[in-house]
């Protein structure tokens, strides 16, 4: 169960890279970030259904979009693309807390 919890934290991760890929890809017109968003969704989705062998459904898509929609944020802050507010890190800690929530109570 630990190997599940362990690929799911990592497609979590993936799943920041294919969002910020696709948001890059201007609609699948460049390159590179259209390759890396192709190459990281399927390692995302792969670890997810992976990890979904041994952990409830509910609890690891929870966890997987909670991880990915979280290090999207904290990335598109610390690049300058989104900015940085008092709200959006208290509501982040939150989010990640009720994540690590998540996994305590499983």
């Amino acid at each position: 169960m630990v190997v599940s919890w362990l690929i799911l934290v990592v497609s979590g991760v993936f799943e920041a890279v294919w969002a910020t890929a696709l948001g890059r890809s201007e609609g699948f017109t460049r390159l590179v970030p259209t390759v890396v968003f192709a190459v990281s969704v399927v390692i995302s989705m792969g670890g997810l259904a992976w990890a979904m062998r041994d952990l409830p459904t509910g609890t690891a898509y929870a966890v997987w979009v909670g991880i990915g929609a979280s290090l999207t944020v904290v990335y598109a802050m610390a690049t300058g693309v989104e900015p940085v507010s008092l709200a959006k890190v208290l509501l982040l800690l939150g989010l990640v807390g009720c994540i690590v929530g998540l996994k305590l109570v499983q």
